[in-house]
C-alpha cells in the first residue's frame, strides 16, 4: 500500500460517515429551495447557517481564500462557482457542491439541481453523469486500482459523445479536505495506486455536453466548458471495502424532497 495513502479506522469512518450524512442534510435543504428567482447567494446564506446549527463547520470557507460555504456552478460553469446576487431562472442547471468539518473529519458530495423545466439533451447529460458515478463506485473495491475507477467514469460518459474534464479530479478525504489520492474521471484500468480497505474517496464525475476543454473565469475559482455548453456534476463520499464500495455520504434526502416537489407540481 502506498505510504502517502492514510486508511481510517472503523471509528475514524463512523465519524466521517456523520459529516457525510450532514452535507446529504444540507443539499436537502437547498432541494427545497432551487427554484426560479432564488438567487445562489441566498441558497449559500441557508446553506452555512444549516452547518452551524448543526455542530459542523462549512469546509469550503476560508479553504485557499474561497469566501463561500458552497461552489454552487450554473450551466456551463463546471465547478467552483461563486455564490451571487444573479437569480437562478427556469431552464438552468445548478452543480451544489458542498463540504463540512465535523469531529475532526470532513464530508463531501455534490449534486446537480434542474432548475424547473429542462431541456431533454440536459437531462440525459444529467442522467449519464449521475449514472457514471455509481459505475465508478462500482469499481472502488479492494484490490482494484484507481484506474479502474477512471476508467469505468470515462467510458459511460464518451460512450454518449460527452467531455470529460481533465483537469479536475475527485480525492482522498479525511481529516484534510483533500488527501492523496487523487481520482481522475478518465484513465486506463489496472494503472493508478491500488485500493485498500478503510481509504475514504471522494468520486466526482465532471462531464461536459460538448468539449472536455475548460478555461478558468476572472475571479480565480470559476471553472466553465471551453465551448459554454452545459457540464454536470455529482460527487459521493465512499469507504473501500471488500467486494463493494459502501457510499458514506446520500442522495435519500435529497430525493425525497425532489420527489415530494414534483408531486405537488403535478397535483396542482
Amino acid at each position: 500500500m502506498a505510504k502517502d495513502l492514510y486508511y481510517k479506522t472503523e471509528e475514524e469512518i463512523e465519524l466521517m460517515r456523520d459529516s457525510s450524512l450532514l452535507v446529504g442534510k444540507v443539499h436537502a435543504e437547498m432541494a427545497k429551495l432551487v427554484e426560479p428567482g432564488v438567487t445562489t447567494k441566498q441558497l449559500d446564506e441557508v446553506a452555512e447557517a444549516f452547518i452551524r446549527d448543526h455542530g459542523a463547520v462549512p469546509s469550503f470557507k476560508g479553504y485557499r481564500g474561497f469566501p463561500y460555504a458552497l461552489c454552487v456552478s450554473r450551466n456551463s460553469e463546471v465547478v467552483h462557482g461563486m455564490p451571487s446576487n444573479k437569480p437562478l431562472e427556469e431552464g438552468d442547471i445548478v452543480s451544489i457542491d458542498c463540504g463540512v468539518f465535523k469531529n475532526g473529519f470532513h464530508g463531501d458530495s455534490a449534486y446537480t439541481f434542474a432548475v424547473g423545466k429542462i431541456s431533454n439533451d440536459v437531462k440525459q447529460l444529467m442522467k449519464v453523469t449521475y449514472e457514471a458515478l455509481y459505475l465508478g463506485i462500482e469499481q472502488a473495491a479492494a484490490g482494484n486500482r484507481v484506474g479502474d475507477i477512471s476508467n469505468a467514469i470515462q467510458q459511460h460518459a464518451e460512450n454518449h459523445g460527452y467531455g470529460v474534464v481533465r483537469e479536475l479530479v475527485g480525492h482522498g478525504v479525511g481529516k484534510k479536505l483533500h488527501e492523496a489520492p487523487e481520482v481522475p474521471n478518465f484513465g486506463k484500468r489496472g494503472r493508478g495506486p491500488k485500493l485498500g480497505e478503510g481509504l475514504v474517496i471522494a468520486i466526482e464525475p465532471m462531464i461536459n455536453m460538448g468539449t472536455k476543454n475548460v478555461r478558468q473565469a476572472s475571479d480565480g475559482w470559476t471553472i466553465h466548458t471551453a465551448d459554454s455548453q452545459p457540464s454536470a456534476h455529482y460527487e459521493h463520499t465512499v469507504v473501500i471495502r471488500k467486494g463493494k464500495a459502501e457510499i458514506l455520504s446520500t442522495f435519500e434526502y435529497i430525493e425525497k424532497v425532489l420527489k415530494e416537489k414534483n408531486n405537488d407540481k403535478v397535483l396542482a
